[in-house]
């Protein structure tokens, strides 16, 4: 752990990218590899699940460090990070160990099967021979929560280095439904591993949105534009007679889409399809919140099937007769897709992303316009002779979205934020009228400068009329206008309404409370864009 430690210091230390590539790239040489197998889990999200819970941690932090519960409740949201509380208020410990990360993930994870009492006692025994460090990320790893500002791009290009192996081959190597329970370090980065090729998708190619007028791209006939589909980017993978659905979260999803099943009946194997799933009905898109509701589910009942039936819509084709098609130009690409599905039935699930047609960056303008009545975000446009990369990439790939929807609400709630920003109020819940009567209807927490945000913290600590546990009701006196992209019915919501992407554009000093929009205004959008 110890090894482990230096590394999170010295990624903690610096916001240089070199830096931070060179610190890994020198503990992927030198860390035994069981712990490297485990970094690289930790790096691209895959942590131990949660085994105990963190009322039960505070509780005993407080004990050992021979304080009252209620002070270290009064600590924590001032340092913001429940394992850091918990880190800086323990005794210094008694004795040293030199046990590697490896070692404490299996005691973590050994304590899913152990009473109260043992798990107790085996935590502070922990606590008493790890340093600061040491113990910060021994709690981190027992909630859940570990992260480390690493992109896992930026950990395989440090893996690379570290391996002398091809940079792109690893990312592909690193996709898939891997754990450390399940492969070594060996297996993983070097030696050839069939099975995992079998099932394993492509890294996802990411777009940056469009911050600058169409018009700056060149000629709108290099430009490939298609909608921008309001659904779960996934890729269908088609090996070995078995097919395979993942999502852009590197989520095996194949269970939750068993009408993907029938692609197996229609597309030969060493086909790979880049797409967004959607729940799709009548030959058009339905809500996301339909699709939502089998998000999740690791079996679909059959009257959910029957209402939200899933298609793929294809946008691209990354492998074709067991050939990887990604550094072949977009337009050779598409065509092979087309022909593709041109000739698969109407049974098939499997639809295309029709390309628009445009004279002009104007008529495309006015497409983009019309983009939320047929169920999409606006507009993707890709280069027709874009390769398809890896990760977040700008130049050839962009989305070009709509403008988002938008009302004027008032601030009730506020809660501290965490890390930096734990000394502030940054997270707020909004209110619109019904009635005469203020209802909430959604919660921000982005969109304010650090100075609006200092601002705002210094009236809410004026301005508190009711706590509970961490929420202050306020005075409503301030308008903000949010921004969402998506509404939908909610019965789970007072409101009667939940936003999809809720946040904060403005702090509308302009406009007084009572000119907020109502609760009939969001339910008129709902009714124009649900």
């Amino acid at each position: 752990m110890n090894r482990f430690a230096k590394l999170f210091a010295a990624l903690d230390q610096t916001t240089k990218t070199n830096a931070k590539v060179t610190a890994l790239a020198g503990y992927f040489r030198d860390a035994p590899d069981d712990d490297k197998l485990w970094t690289i889990a930790l790096l691209s999200g895959r942590r131990p699940r949660r085994t105990v819970t963190t009322t039960s941690l505070r509780e005993w932090a407080a004990e050992a460090a021979r304080i009252p519960l209620w002070l270290f409740e009064e600590c924590y949201p001032i340092v913001g990070d429940l394992a850091e509380t918990i880190a800086l208020i323990l005794p210094p410990a008694t004795r040293t160990s030199d046990r590697s990360l490896t070692h404490w993930i299996t005691e973590i994870r050994a304590l899913a099967a152990r009473d109260e009492p043992a798990r107790k006692a085996a935590i502070l025994d922990a606590w008493d021979q790890l340093g600061s460090t040491e113990r910060f990320l021994f709690n981190k790893l027992i909630t859940g929560g570990f992260r480390i500002g690493v992109s896992q791009k930026l950990m395989t290009r440090a893996l690379a280095q570290a391996t002398g192996h091809d940079e792109a081959a690893l990312a592909h190597r690193l996709m898939g439904d891997w754990t450390p329970d399940r492969t070594s370090f060996h297996a993983l980065v070097e030696a050839d591993d069939p099975a995992a090729e079998l099932s394993r998708p492509y890294p996802f190619y990411l777009a940056y949105q469009l911050d600058t007028a169409p018009e700056d791209l060149g000629p709108v006939t290099d430009w490939l534009a298609e909608h921008k589909w309001d659904g779960i980017r996934g890729q269908l993978v088609l090996r070995g007679g078995q097919h395979f659905v993942w999502s852009r979260g590197e989520d095996l999803m194949t269970d939750r889409f068993p009408e993907l099943a029938a692609a197996v009946d229609f597309v030969p194997p060493g086909t790979v399809i880049d797409g967004e799933i959607l729940a799709w009905k009548d030959a058009s898109p339905l809500s996301f919140s339909a699709l939502q509701k089998r998000i999740g589910r690791k079996t679909v009942p059959k009257k959910l099937l029957a209402e939200a039936p899933v298609i793929l819509k294809a946008y691209d084709l990354l492998e074709w007769q067991g050939e990887d098609l990604r550094a072949t130009p977009l337009a050779a690409r598409r065509t092979l897709l087309e022909n593709l599905i041109e000739g698969l039935p109407n049974t098939a699930p499997i639809r295309l992303s029709p390309a628009l047609d445009a004279a002009n960056w104007r008529h495309l303008a006015q497409a983009r316009a019309k983009s939320r009545a047929l169920g999409a975000e606006g507009l993707m446009l890709k280069r027709k002779d874009s390769a398809y990369q890896i990760g977040r990439k700008k130049g050839d790939w962009w989305k070009w979205k709509v403008d988002p929807l938008s009302v004027d609400a008032v601030m009730i709630y506020a809660q501290q934020g965490h890390g930096r920003r734990a000394n502030l109020f940054t997270d707020f819940t909004f209110a619109v009228w019904d009635a005469g009567n203020l209802v909430p209807f959604t919660k921000a927490y982005s969109g304010l400068t650090d100075a609006e945000f200092r601002q705002i913290t210094q009236w809410v600590r004026k301005n508190t009329i009711d706590r509970y546990g961490p929420v202050r009701a306020v005075t409503p006196t301030y308008v903000f206008e949010i921004h969402f992209e998506g509404i939908q019915a909610s019965p789970r919501h007072k409101s009667g309404i939940a936003l999809r992407f809720p946040r904060i554009a403005r702090w509308r000093h302009d406009k007084p409370i009572q000119e907020a929009n109502t609760l009939q205004d969001l339910r008129e959008i709902l009714a124009s864009y649900g």
